[in-house]
């Protein structure tokens, strides 16, 4: 029962998680939340992120239902024990966002990321990574609802700075030109989507590989 074994059941967890073995994964996670429980108290920042890491799990097999209160409990351990402001308050609120937004909740969402967002420029600076991935979040969320002209100057926007500080051959540079390709594909403006989607094959396969997942996308 020590924090150390609860680190090491989470870690093994999450590497089930990522292959989708989320039967093997999901003991896991609720034992490293229990020893944290136990051992750390149930209101400390590590049960917090044990919290998200089970209520993850949970979304990603679209069980809304009992992710929800988790994320909700880790939002309000982090929002106690660190402040309102805290980056893993920003983490958390933007956690809970994607869960209301694979929901189609969209409205919720959008008060989530928009908090989140603002935590993260406040916290981190305009222009870090964690920024551009709230910027990029929000802006999905406005093209799933048709809200094109809003979405398009925060996908230039989070592709910017992602290409910024992160140089413009990074994953995350791909999946901003994919997105932006997305949006343009949506409005028919293939000839605009069609150089951002070469672009980002050749990233993708020149830094994760020919063979990797992504490329079938």
């Amino acid at each position: 029962e020590h924090p150390d074994m609860a680190t090491s059941l989470s870690n093994l967890a999450e590497l089930y998680a990522d292959q989708g073995r989320y039967a093997e994964a999901e003991p896991l996670h609720q034992r490293s939340l229990a020893i944290a429980e136990k051992v750390l108290g149930p209101e400390h920042p590590d049960v917090a992120t044990s919290l998200n890491n089970l209520a993850g799990l949970y979304g990603v097999q679209g069980r809304y239902v009992e992710a929800e209160p988790l994320h909700q409990r880790s939002l309000a351990i982090g929002e106690k024990v660190l402040g309102p402001e805290h980056p893993d308050v920003a983490n958390s609120l933007n956690n809970l966002a994607v869960l209301y937004a694979d929901q189609g909740r969209y409205a919720e969402a959008e008060l989530l990321y928009r908090r989140s967002l603002v935590i993260r420029e406040k916290m981190l600076s305009p222009e870090h990574p964690d920024v551009a991935h709230s910027i990029n979040n929000l802006a999905v969320l406005y093209s799933k609802q048709g809200r094109y002209a809003e979405a398009e100057p925060l996908l230039r926007q989070s592709l910017s700075i992602n290409e910024k500080v992160l140089g413009p051959e990074h994953p995350d540079v791909a999946t901003g030109l994919n997105n932006l390709a997305e949006l343009f594909r949506l409005q028919s403006r293939y000839t605009e989507a069609e150089p951002l989607l070469s672009r980002s094959k050749q990233i993708t396969e020149k830094v994760l590989g020919p063979q990797h997942p992504d490329m079938t996308l």
